[in-house]
Order: structure tokens, then sequence, then C-alpha cells
């Protein structure tokens, strides 16, 4: 069972209690593990179709978790901006802040969406080089399809992040609970009704997001909102810059560390069908034991933010400590779970023998380390980001990037032929390296300064 937040009261006087945390937190896990188990199910949907077509969808997955991360960190920006604003009790430039971001991610949506649409191919190419014609054709139709998806999805994230701003998670999860569902009808009615296979995955996934979108601005515009948004099509330099001098680091950072997701599944896919679906598999199922370290770094953007623009520094520390401890509880307990009913898991999965084998090797390191250093690495860096100091998380992540995991992984797994395994390992060296640059500056204190240098540019909390 997941341990959230610890229970002990939380001080009197500070600005979230133990429910306010509970009521915060709940939602957005229900939330992840709504969209790891949609992935799931598309996945073990599309495997009836082959190796092929499951290997194709896995290879884009890859590219859309790069633009995924665009989205989100544009949302992020925006969330950080919204929530510094209320904590330091300027309503209207929430309101108008919160405008602002929902803007901006239609507009950056429209555009990934005209990229990807019209280099699909080139795409596919540069990132995993001469893959078999099926796999190609497979990955070509499943993409071309989704990136329709990528202006509903932007809206989607910055209503989500809005409300999380306002310590409403329930809204995006009850959007979220609707468009998934009807994601999981769909593919279940297309791929095994229809016989549509990669397609059959494709399309509810874009019906859904273009819902979720619909849904979202029907309810920011909602007159009982507890935070008006300021609806606009015009650009405001001030604002934008805020919410951009936030999310164009978290923007690098994500899209670096995605590329060198897709770079080390290049490597992968120079071994054959079986590794890369192998590795499809299992970044299926680790995705489950992550959701909710995925709902805290959600979570300490949006209460550290508060803490922030209040100019709480005492609080930002006590939060960040409450929870990173939940997160380690929860992450610990469901990767526990998961590898004594790994046997099972793997069994909802049309594999050959050979694909089960490595996957379940990957699923274990993945598992083992992660109870140890994936909080530490992925949610502890979103406080620093909350308080302003985005550029270190950047450069660290980049930088292991760069040199643990592209070039561990080209070593073991290239040269020494170690294939997966070898990015795997490589993987959990760049964990390491993270956890400790992180670590350290949380414990520095350099962070709590940033605020102060923002507020004498009278940029943010002014």
């Amino acid at each position: 069972m997941l341990r959230l937040p610890a229970r002990k009261p939380v001080p009197e006087g500070y600005l979230f209690s133990s429910e306010a945390l509970m009521a915060l937190m709940v939602p957005l896990i229900i939330e992840q593990f709504l969209a790891a188990a949609v992935g799931m199910a598309d996945t073990m949907m599309v495997s009836r179709a082959g190796e092929a077509a499951i290997s194709g969808v896995s290879l884009v997955d890859m590219i859309n978790k790069l633009i995924f991360q665009l989205l989100a960190a544009l949302a992020t920006g925006g969330a950080v901006v919204t929530s510094q604003f209320l904590g330091a009790k300027a309503r209207h430039k929430a309101s108008d802040s919160a405008g602002q971001l929902v803007l901006l991610s239609a507009v950056a949506g429209a555009a990934i969406m005209l990229f990807a649409l019209v280099f699909s191919r080139p795409m596919m190419r540069l990132f995993f080089g001469q893959i078999t014609d099926d796999v190609m054709d497979a990955g070509l139709l499943y993409l071309r399809i989704v990136a329709l998806s990528y202006p509903f999805l932007a809206l989607y994230n910055a209503g989500a992040a809005l409300f999380r701003s306002m310590g409403n998670s329930k809204v995006s999860m009850q959007v979220s609970v609707i468009i998934n569902v009807l994601n999981v009808i769909g593919n279940a009615v297309c791929v095994f009704g229809l016989g549509m296979g990669v397609a059959g995955v494709a399309i509810p996934s874009l019906v859904s997001y273009i819902l979720g979108a619909a849904l979202m601005i029907w309810l920011l515009r909602s007159p009982d909102m507890p935070l008006p948004v300021a609806f606009t099509v015009r650009l405001r330099r001030d604002m934008a810059g805020s919410i951009l001098r936030i999310g164009v680091p978290s923007a690098m950072e994500n899209s670096v560390f995605q590329l060198g997701r897709i770079v080390v599944v290049s490597m992968i896919s120079l071994f054959g069908t079986v590794q890369i679906a192998a590795n499809a598999v299992a970044n299926n199922l680790d995705g489950l034991a992550i959701i909710p370290g995925q709902a805290y770094e959600l979570a300490m953007i949006a209460v550290v933010g508060r803490c922030i623009g209040a100019r709480d520094i005492p609080q930002a520390r006590y939060y960040t400590r409450r929870m990173m401890k939940g997160s380690y509880l929860s992450v610990g307990g469901v990767s526990l779970a998961m590898l004594a009913g790994l046997p099972l898991l793997l069994g909802l999965y049309e594999i050959s023998d050979a694909t089960w084998q490595l996957s379940w090797l990957l699923v274990v390191i993945h598992l083992t380390m992660g109870i140890l250093i994936w909080p530490a690495s992925f949610v502890l860096p979103c406080a620093l980001r909350a308080a302003n100091d985005v550029k270190f998380p950047m450069w660290v992540s980049i930088l292991s990037m760069a040199i643990w995991r592209l070039g561990f992984s080209y070593l073991l797994a290239v040269r020494l032929g170690w294939g997966a395994v070898g990015v795997w390992i490589a993987m959990v060296v760049d964990w390491i390296c993270r956890t400790i640059c992180f670590v350290g500056r949380w414990a520095s204190g350099r962070w709590e300064h940033f605020y102060k240098d923002d507020t004498e540019k009278e940029t943010v909390c002014d």
C-alpha cells in the first residue's frame, strides 16, 4: 500500500496542512497511475500485432516523450510563476500569468505538431538509423496520427498545472479518468474489434487528448474558479518572460534528457527486435514503479513554489524534507510489490521467451536501484526549480546525460556488446551522479538566494 506524506502534524501557521497535502497528493498519484496504465494497455494491445508493431510504437514513444517533456516544461514554468504569485497574494498577476501560460502552450503545441508532421520520416531515420521497413512503417503511422494531438496535450498540461498551483489536483485527476477510460475503450474497440493494429492505439489517444483539452479550457473558464484566468491572444513580454525564464531551462534539460534516451535506444536497436521489444516492455513496467515519485515531482513544484512566493525559506525546507520522505516510502513500496509480482506482470505481454528473460533483468535493475536513488535524482531538483534555481539542475542533467548515460552506454552497450543491459547500467550511474549533485546543492543552501535575486529584478514576486 502506498505511503503518502507522513501523518505528523504540520506546524501551526504553515501554508499546507497534512490534510491539504493529502488532498493534493492522492489525485496526483491516481492521475499518474492512470497515464501509466493506459501506456501499458497500449503496449499490450499493440503487441498482438507482432513485435515489429510493438517495436515501432516503442521507438515513436521515445520521440513522444521528448515532445511531452518540452510541453510539460512549459507548464512547469507557468506553475512556478503562478504558485509564487499566489504565495505572494498577488492574485491579479497570478491570473495574468495563467492566461499567458494557456496562450504559450497553444502556440508551442501547434508549432511542434507541424514540425513533427513535416519531418516525421527524417526524424525516425535520424534517431533510429536503419531499422527494418516493417518497424519504420508502424512507427511512421503511429507518429503522424499522435502528432495531431500535440496542441491539445499542451492545453491539457497547462490547465492541469494551473489547478495544481491552486492546490486543487482533483480536477485534473477527474479529467484524466474520463480521457483515459475513453482511450482504453477506444483501444479495445479499434484493436480487437476492428483489427486496426498500430492505428487502433493512436486514434483513441488523439480523440482523448482533444476531449481533455476541451474539458480543461471549459473548467478554467468557469465563474466558480478560485483564480480567474485572464484568457488572451496577446503575449505580454513581462509575464511570458517570467514563465519562459523557468520553462526554457527546464525544457532544455528535459529535451536533452529525452534526446539522450533516444540515442541510447538507437544503440539498443543495433542488436535487433528482441532487444528493442524488451526495452519497450521494461520501460513500460518501470513507469509503474515511479508513478508516486512523478506525483511528488508535480506537487513539489506547487508547494515549494507557494512557499517561495511567500518568502518563507524555513517552510520551503520543511515541505521539501517531508515530501522527499513520502516519495522514498511510496516509490520503495511500489517497487518491492512489483519485484514480488514481476513474473505475473511480464505474463501480460505477448512476447518471446528471449524477450521475457531480458525484460525481467532490465526491470530488476531499475527497481532495485530506483528504491535507493530515484527520488533524489528526480524529485529533489523540483524543489530547486520551484525556488528559481533552474540552471543548476539543467547543467547537471545535461552533463550527466552526456558523460554517463551516453558515453558509458556506448562503452558498455556497443563497444563491449552488452546491449540493453549496458544501457541500464549506465542509467544507474547517471542517477548516482545526479543524486550527489542535487543533494549537495540542496544541503548547501545556495538555492535559497535565487528568489531574492528575482525580487530585486522585479521579475516574479515584485
